[in-house]
């Protein structure tokens, strides 16, 4: 599938490539960053290039996020694990920002065009999240964007899903 380049007010979106890799390796070899992620601190520039192919072969999409003004790399978000269980579409959405970023609603501008990618062109029914226990920032932020979070938690998870308009 091809997927649009995205403009927000503060943002320049689009799919990473491999030309992004000196950037991903910064951006993940900050703690804070990877910290409630299923990665390590990033370690060398080959360590990105794996982040990277992963999501280029994996069903989905990761877009780089890049602040508007400095066209800075700033985080990615995008959807991966995209499949078709009981004949309802669904993917994961994940999220990251770089620490001089947070708390200016710029993960919430980006996740609102991804949710719109995901239900619009990526035919989704549902979205899913899932966030570690500590992670209340984000837990805050799937809920300002009307995720619903389930009552129990799955694998030490909270679990989160958006269901499309029907």
């Amino acid at each position: 599938m091809n997927y649009p380049i995205i403009e927000t007010e503060r943002l320049y979106m689009r799919e990473l490539t491999l030309e992004d890799i000196e950037a991903v390796y910064k951006h993940f070899s900050i703690p804070e960053v990877v910290r409630f992620m299923d990665i390590e601190v990033c370690k060398d520039l080959q360590e990105a290039e794996e982040i990277i192919a992963f999501h280029i072969n994996d069903t989905g999409c990761r877009y780089g996020l890049f602040d508007k003004e400095t066209n800075k790399f700033i985080g990615t978000c995008g959807f991966h694990c995209w499949s078709t269980d009981q004949d309802e579409t669904k993917a994961e959405i994940g999220f990251d920002l770089a620490p001089p970023y947070w708390g200016r609603g710029i993960m919430q501008e980006a996740l609102h065009e991804m949710i719109r990618l995901g239900f619009d062109l990526m035919k989704l029914d549902y979205i899913e999240a899932t966030t570690e226990i500590e992670n209340v920032q984000s837990q805050k932020l799937l809920k300002k964007l009307a995720f619903n979070q389930d009552k129990d938690l799955k694998d030490g998870l909270f679990y989160f899903t958006l269901r499309g308009s029907t």
